[in-house]
């Protein structure tokens, strides 16, 4: 059970603690003794303050301790340890969470997660085709049956049907041939993320005459995406080569030339049913009749 009173010869050894302290650290690294603290029965901890710029509220830790009625005190061990008002390096936080948008330079590598959420499985690489289909071996020999009636010749040497098509052919048409796609989860990400930087709720879509739906520059993509989403192809617009929402929009739109302007205010209406009378002196002023009833009795 650890003692709450330091041993007197433990608690004695400061000049022993400090020349421990000092052999550890630099020369001139270590400041003042500030305190005592009982580790245990004849084991004792002296702190002193560190002096180096860069450990700010740090204190260098020595622990002395004697054997059971022996006098002299040796050196257990020295550290350098926080105190209440540390100066602390930042919460370690893992490189995928670390991560952002442009950190990525020339010949960096970015692996991903086997369970990425963004991510799913493509094709499964199965390669026989349904029975019912038209490419299935069942309808081949069917085929090559049927060829075999009209077709002289041993049936050695007779051709076999071609394959026509492969699943894994359709699957490498739609693009789904890749080890793994976009998940549910990574098109509605992708989505939120394009729709906030190129959308119809950002200032410039605001205040453009129209949509890029309208636009000519706008280049169509492929997949479920491409209902929601486009490529800006103007040079000149602030989205140049950047995916942007349907309902983005620019004042580089392809027919804001040719776009009717929004109609005129009419003129003002002219009331010639009253007269305002204006004093051509100042002395006519008080004189000047204010409505029209004093104009008419006047």
């Amino acid at each position: 059970m650890r003692s709450r009173t330091p041993d007197r010869l433990c608690a004695e050894a400061v000049e022993l603690a400090r020349a421990a302290a000092e052999e550890a650290a630099r020369p001139g690294k270590v400041g003042d003794h500030v305190e005592v603290v009982a580790d245990g029965d004849r084991v004792v901890t002296h702190y002193f303050l560190c002096e180096d710029p860069g450990y700010r509220g740090w204190r260098w830790a020595v622990t002395v301790a004697r054997a059971s009625r022996a006098k002299a005190v040796t050196l257990d061990e020295t550290v350098l340890l926080p105190g209440s008002d540390a100066l602390l390096a930042p919460e370690w936080v893992p490189w995928s969470e670390r991560l952002r948008p442009g950190d990525m330079g020339p010949g960096d590598l970015l692996p991903t997660d086997a369970e990425d959420l963004r991510l799913e499985q493509g094709y499964s690489g199965e390669e026989e085709p349904p029975p019912s289909s038209a490419v299935s071996e069942e309808m081949a020999e069917l085929v090559e049956a049927e060829d075999a009636d009209v077709t002289a010749g041993p049936p050695r040497e007779l051709p076999t049907a071609p394959r026509r098509g492969s699943i894994a052919a359709l699957a490498e048409e739609l693009g789904m041939r890749r080890a793994r796609v976009l998940s549910r989860y990574g098109l509605h990400t992708a989505a939120d993320r394009w729709d906030e930087s190129h959308g119809s709720k950002t200032p410039m879509a605001q205040a453009a005459p129209a949509s890029c739906v309208s636009c000519g520059f706008l280049v169509p993509i492929g997949g479920s995406l491409g209902q929601a989403f486009g490529v800006c192809a103007n040079e000149f617009g602030p989205a140049d080569g950047h995916v942007v929402s349907l309902s983005y929009g620019c004042g580089g739109h392809s027919e804001a030339a040719v776009m009717p302007r929004p109609p005129r205010p009419a003129p003002p209406v002219i009331d010639e049913t009253r007269v305002d009378v204006l004093p051509l002196r100042e002395d006519d002023e008080a004189a000047a009749p204010d409505t029209e009833e004093d104009l008419g009795h006047s």
